[in-house]
């Protein structure tokens, strides 16, 4: 089976090398919003779908996007019911939102969530006879979205510029994802203004969920250079400013920089993938809520060490590319300086090791539907079994 696996990661590399991912067009800063706006070209009036959640709404995070399309003789219309984990429902609202108001546009104000859920929304606005869990799996749209502009209001998911959209059939009580070429936005606009209301809290999980794509690129059997080398800048970005974004939000170049990283990243992992910490991760944010950032950073530790030795190589690197270790060091000493600096990077950031949620119940549940969704989609570096995966759901209990 493990060989079937394989040839599967294969056929996906293939794709990427030779077909290749769009990436979006970047645009940085309140000057960059307005020229997004602009190369949409879009004739006056032309109503705007604004997708954001109930909170950014009311902090009027969105203010200036809103400015800035009537500036541009646009008419924006708010949809902000996106919830944290956005669900079909969710998604259905937004759609016939975008319909009863004859928009042409759909920009996204948020986290992943809110950008997840804004492309899900295209895509029901491209393909009206199909429903939202009909797009769950791999090119199953297939066809141009309206145009687009995604603007990320935290430092993680990397949404503005992957293939994928994530959100939760409640009804099977399972987070689902859709992966399409045609899911990249079209536009991405990061404007380190919009994120400083951010807690200390959020900006820590948010910028881990962002380390662990670059990681779990790395550590990816395919993984490339291209992709390599983005990861590699954002794990070094995310070391560097984190912690400064962290003890005050109101940096403006460490909030920038984080935005960077959290980008590059999810250039990287979209064409990589991901791994177990996101697998697990995910059954935790279907079954309990658990936030995504927070579950990741969570499960990190966990996982490296159960990969041990087998990714010492690959942890090295990084440590040696972020100055965490000295080049003269072994290989194994300088995947332990990494493991260390990840330890102590977390104590800083405040971040819990275990989660109350997790029930002793469920552990093995949650185990197979975790290594359902790893395999056989996620290129990992050593195949998991079980009796680790439930090992690892036992250690992050509280």
């Amino acid at each position: 089976m493990h060989l079937l696996y394989r040839c599967y990661h294969f056929l996906l590399k293939c794709i990427v090398r030779f077909i290749g991912i769009p990436a979006p067009e970047l645009y940085k800063g309140l000057a960059g919003l307005t020229s997004a706006i602009q190369d949409l070209t879009l004739p006056r009036d032309t109503r705007v779908l604004l997708v954001t959640d109930k909170v950014l709404n009311e902090l009027n995070v969105i203010s200036p996007v809103i400015t800035a399309l009537e500036e541009q003789n646009l008419r924006p219309v708010v949809y902000d019911q996106v919830q944290a984990n956005p669900t079909v429902e969710n998604i259905e609202q937004g759609y016939r939102t975008y319909l009863s108001n004859e928009c042409q546009a759909i920009i996204s104000v948020g986290g992943g969530s809110v950008l997840d859920a804004a492309k899900l929304i295209g895509a029901r606005a491209v393909r009206p006879k199909r429903s939202v869990d009909a797009f769950s799996g791999l090119f199953k749209v297939l066809k141009t979205l309206p145009p687009n502009i995604a603007i990320p209001t935290t430092a993680g998911t990397g949404s503005e510029t992957t293939v994928a959209a994530v959100f939760n059939d409640e009804k099977r009580g399972k987070k689902l994802a859709a992966a399409d070429f045609c899911l990249v936005p079209q536009r991405a606009v990061l404007v380190s203004q919009l994120t400083t209301s951010l807690p200390a809290g959020i900006t820590a999980t948010t910028a881990i969920d962002a380390l662990t794509h670059a990681i779990e690129a790395i550590l990816s059997i395919n993984a490339t250079k291209l992709t390599n080398e983005k990861a590699l800048e954002a794990c070094e970005l995310i070391f560097s400013h984190l912690p400064i974004a962290y003890s005050d939000g109101q940096n403006l170049q460490a909030r920038e920089k984080l935005l960077y990283a959290s980008f590059l990243a999810g250039q990287a992992f979209t064409r990589t993938s991901v791994g177990y910490v996101h697998a697990i991760s995910h059954q935790l944010t279907a079954k309990y809520g658990t936030p995504h950032g927070l579950a990741n950073a969570v499960l990190l530790l966990p996982v490296l060490h159960w990969y041990g030795s087998r990714i010492h190589r690959q942890l090295a690197t990084i440590a040696c590319h972020c100055h965490l270790t000295s080049l003269d060091y072994p290989i194994e000493r300088q995947a332990q300086d990494f493991i260390t600096h990840i330890t102590d990077l977390l104590a800083q950031l405040n971040i819990q090791a275990h989660l109350s949620e997790v029930l002793s119940d469920d552990i093995q549940s949650l185990a197979v539907l975790a290594l359902e969704e790893a395999h056989p989609d996620y290129p990992v570096p050593h195949f998991m079994a079980l009796p680790d995966c439930q090992h690892i759901l036992t250690q992050i209990r509280a």
